[in-house]
């Protein structure tokens, strides 16, 4: 009897872990998803702006119609799990990125192709924030819970990485629609193993929505995309820019006005009172704001300047993504050694000189040193990655722990919708005149700004951030 009980509690627990691993296997093919849905894009820009007949602004749209959406309904994702069910809401978000996946394939003009992108945003702002609450649930053990959210993360390093790539071969042998299609079977494997393996969780308790700020951040963000990207274009004193600028404004004024002292609402705050929180938060958003934009204008160097074709454009691009997750593995380490501030300094210092670099791009600059800008630019975003998520964590009381996470991921979302917003825009004034010297004019200054983002960053990290972010967490 005493064999026979040693053994079945192995099988028991056995059988514990191997479900654990089945729900963070699932939950990662969901964040790898997301990524992937993003970084592939990229590639095929070229290709859809001459298929489509698309501007350069409908080329941002479509890249910034799946960042504006999944910024403003990051914090919503998060509190319809809680309210209605954790496994219902990663389900709807991974139906919705097949289906607007599907619509992005098939689209036959810009406005659908655009309209697909941002059903594909909201899909991956459901899923992301669901999948990392189930997460959490399923590990219990701090330590195992550790390692499984590290495993979870490193997923949109995989996905940045052989994205473009992916991207880059799809584009070239079968055509811009299939880096669309691509998603379609990744996300039906990933609702089949939710369905077979994944235990239905919520948390009601003191959660709620809060639609109208829900409404108003997307009119506000929305708005100030729209005068960014279509400024140019359309007038900068055009009575629809001009009707734009005061729609952001209103929104703006109602959403502090809304959300001021009101128990239960999507973004508290007092919050922002906390330096060093409002620090982590800025530098997110300025960190994604000269990285996003980046991986917009550089594929179009590569294929419109240098004439690579979209594949050995992803393979350019992937010094970057290598260079990142290297360094990411080691930002831990890094973070205790050196502390948080001299993370994020450096971090943004190197996203700032690798911009820099690209300042002085050419037709005929050698590959090799461009190159190097880039690695430069991975090791920044190695560098900062992990610390700017430690310290806005750090800042705030536990309870508040996952509100940070959430505004955090809003911030670098928002970051990234406002860079190729509006750099693009700094771009395309430049490239409309027409040529080669004018297309580097403008990529020149687009950078330009970018590296002026991030050095900002270096100035925010060092006043206010402390030496040692995590050396305390409020009670």
């Amino acid at each position: 009897m005493t064999i026979s009980t040693h053994h079945a509690a192995p099988s028991r627990t056995d059988g514990v872990a191997h479900r654990a691993n089945a729900v963070l296997l699932t939950m990662c093919f969901g964040v790898f998803l997301a990524q992937l849905d993003s970084s592939v894009v990229f590639l095929g820009l070229k290709h859809i702006g001459g298929d489509l007949n698309a501007s350069i602004s409908e080329m941002q749209w479509v890249l910034d119609s799946y960042n504006l959406v999944y910024a403003t309904f990051l914090l919503t994702g998060g509190a319809l799990g809680d309210l209605y069910g954790r496994l219902r809401v990663f389900a709807c978000g991974i139906a919705l990125i097949v289906i607007g996946s599907l619509v992005c394939a098939l689209a036959p003009d810009g406005t659908t192709l655009i309209a697909g992108r941002a059903v594909t945003g909201l899909g991956a702002a459901l899923e992301v924030t669901s999948s990392l609450a189930i997460v959490s649930i399923t590990f219990p053990d701090a330590k195992a819970r550790g390692r499984a959210l590290g495993l979870w993360a490193s997923c949109n390093g995989v996905a940045m990485a052989i994205g473009p790539t992916i991207g880059g071969l799809l584009v070239d042998h079968v055509g811009w629609r299939s880096v669309f299609v691509l998603s379609v079977p990744i996300g039906l494997v990933t609702l089949l193993m939710s369905y077979f393996y994944v235990g239905e969780s919520k948390h009601p308790h003191g959660r709620q929505l809060d639609p109208v700020a829900q409404i108003l951040a997307v009119i506000g963000l929305g708005a100030l995309s729209f005068i960014t990207i279509e400024g140019q274009h359309r007038g900068w004193t055009s009575p629809l820019i001009a009707g734009m600028a005061l729609a952001a404004i209103g929104a703006a004024i109602a959403f502090v006005r809304v959300e001021h002292g009101r128990a239960g609402a999507m973004v508290p705050l007092d919050i922002f009172r906390n330096a060093p929180f409002s620090a982590a938060l800025a530098i997110a958003g300025l960190m994604t704001f000269g990285m996003y934009s980046m991986l917009f204008l550089m594929p179009l160097y590569f294929q419109s300047i240098t004439g690579a074709s979209a594949f050995i454009a992803g393979l350019e691009l992937l010094p970057i993504s290598i260079a990142f997750v290297v360094v990411s593995q080691k930002s831990g380490a890094l973070m205790h050694r050196f502390g948080a501030r001299a993370m994020l300094t450096g971090g943004m210092g190197f996203m700032g000189t690798g911009l820099l670099a690209l300042t002085q791009i050419s037709a005929t600059t050698p590959m090799a040193l461009v190159q190097l800008a880039l690695i430069v630019i991975g090791v920044g975003l190695g560098l900062n990655t992990g610390p700017v998520n430690a310290v806005a964590v750090a800042a705030v009381p536990a309870a508040r722990s996952g509100t940070a996470s959430g505004l955090l991921n809003t911030a670098r979302m928002t970051g990234a919708t406002m860079g190729i917003a509006l750099l693009g825009a700094i771009y395309a004034a430049h490239a409309q005149v027409g040529g080669t010297q004018a297309m580097l004019s403008g990529l020149r200054w687009a950078f330009l700004g970018g590296a002026i983002a991030e050095l900002s960053g270096v100035v925010i990290a060092l006043v206010f951030t402390r030496a040692n972010s995590m050396a305390q967490k409020p009670a």
